[in-house]
């Protein structure tokens, strides 16, 4: 069912973009603006977060809503708004194993001299296009009006919570790491990942189906909990696998000096001198392959990549109560157990 699901979405996002384009002409008025966008959309993606907003719909009703795929989508093109800003925030110049959205649009501003903008500019409106058509899709689906009132609320809460996320990573970036707590970086994990990509898609979906707030709620502590676990796994991955793992370059986490669990976990076991190994690695400007390999031999050593899988597995455990507890159909709660066993996979190359 799943995999039905997920190509149910891959399709539905032309199909989408095409209508799109017919409401608006964009890719007659602006076909660069439309084509950069259609592009990046349609790079390959796990599609987590509108297969999880469908979910949540299906799990508390008996039919699928005119509109409803499309109406997931919306969470998808505000990930892709969220992937285009922080690639230039980040520095990163792939995503998804391709080139980020403003080194491909550098690439088209070759051919002119002069001028004073480039292609981070010209990605930043792209992605801000790309929020409003996150807005714009939600409202597809035909369901009651005071239960997409109610959705839409927890869509426009993820996002400010996300961006919230960005912001506070970005403010521990420029703290030294003892000045870092574990608190902080759950904070992190939990307001730009776990919240948009599991806790809101589902609950979204719940309300819209018009489950009651509690149902609606228990989904999303289910969400927070497997997004943090989730997280902790991306910064295993980032820290530990290979690009065609991740789709950008291996040295991202540490050329930006992201105080991961990892990070903290293994600072915080270590002694002083290997304190004073981390904190210079995590000041250069610069990082290197070597100062990776040195960087995953200490997070190692110290155990703080073992006690990171155990704090997954805890994380896990603490979803599965939940689940439990949700009167969410049966089909759909297998599907999510059968979900996020799927995603949470911890294997590593």
């Amino acid at each position: 069912m799943l995999i039905k699901l997920k190509n149910r979405i891959e399709k539905e996002i032309p199909r989408y973009l095409e209508n799109l384009d017919k409401a608006y002409r964009f890719s007659s008025t602006s076909p660069l603006l439309f084509n950069t966008i259609r592009e990046f959309a349609l790079r390959s993606g796990k599609r987590v977060r509108p297969m999880l907003f469908i979910i949540g719909y299906l799990g508390f009703t008996k039919r699928a809503a005119t509109g409803l795929y499309s109406s997931a989508l919306s969470i998808e093109f505000l990930h892709d708004y969220m992937l285009v800003h922080d690639d230039i925030i980040d520095k990163s110049d792939i995503r998804r194993g391709k080139p980020a959205m403003h080194k491909v649009l550098d690439n088209y501003l070759k051919k002119y001299k002069g001028i004073k903008f480039d292609g981070q500019d010209l990605a930043i409106v792209a992605g801000d296009v790309i929020y409003a058509i996150s807005m714009h899709s939600f409202l597809s689906i035909k369901e009651d009006p005071l239960r997409k009132e109610a959705a839409l609320k927890r869509f426009i809460e993820a996002a400010m919570h996300t961006g919230n996320g960005e912001f506070i990573e970005l403010i521990c970036g420029a703290k030294n790491i003892e000045k870092i707590t574990k608190e902080e970086i759950f904070q992190v994990y939990d307001y730009k990942t776990a919240c948009y990509t599991f806790a809101a898609p589902l609950s979204m979906g719940a309300i819209l189906a018009g489950a009651r707030k509690k149902e609606s709620n228990r989904l999303f502590r289910y969400g927070i909990y497997l997004g943090r676990a989730f997280q902790i796994k991306d910064d295993i991955l980032g820290m530990f696998g290979q690009v065609d793992q991740i789709g950008k370059s291996i040295l991202t986490d540490l050329k930006e000096a992201k105080k991961t669990i990892l990070i903290w976990q293994a600072y915080n076991n270590s002694g002083k001198i290997i304190k004073k190994e981390i904190k210079k690695i995590l000041a250069k400007p610069d990082a290197q392959k070597n100062d990776l390999s040195r960087i995953r031999d200490i997070i190692t050593g110290s155990g703080a990549l073992e006690s990171a899988k155990n704090e997954v597995l805890r994380l896990i455990e603490w979803s599965k109560q939940e689940l439990a507890r949700s009167k969410i159909s049966i089909r759909y709660k297998k599907e999510l157990d059968t979900y996020s066993r799927e995603i949470l996979n911890l294997s590593i190359k």
